[in-house]
């Protein structure tokens, strides 16, 4: 059994499968849409935009202004990007690439 507080468990598990079985963009609008509010969906765009600017060296000031989340989120992701596992910065170097 996982852990209290993990997100190892085979719920998580569940979902990233119904997520890697996404096609296309298209997919992903439908079904983020069906899954989450558009609070959490903006959340986590402005996570990810916020994570890609301090990976470019921007300041938090520079991040606040542009995309506009507390400097309390901006510290927590320069934590995960510093000391978490590597998804922010393996996400978006594949997304470079892909560019």
């Amino acid at each position: 059994m996982a852990e209290r507080g993990s997100v190892h468990n085979a719920a998580t598990d569940a979902l990233f499968e119904a997520i890697l079985c996404l096609k296309n963009k298209e997919d992903c609008y439908k079904f983020f849409e069906d899954l989450c509010t558009i609070k959490e969906l903006n959340d986590m765009a402005q996570r990810l935009q916020a994570a890609k600017m301090l990976l470019d060296g921007k300041t938090y000031e520079q991040i606040v202004k542009t995309v506009e989340i507390s400097t309390a989120t901006i510290s927590r992701i320069n934590r995960c990007i510093q000391y978490g596992p590597g998804g922010y910065h393996e996400i978006i170097e594949r997304t470079k690439q892909k560019d």
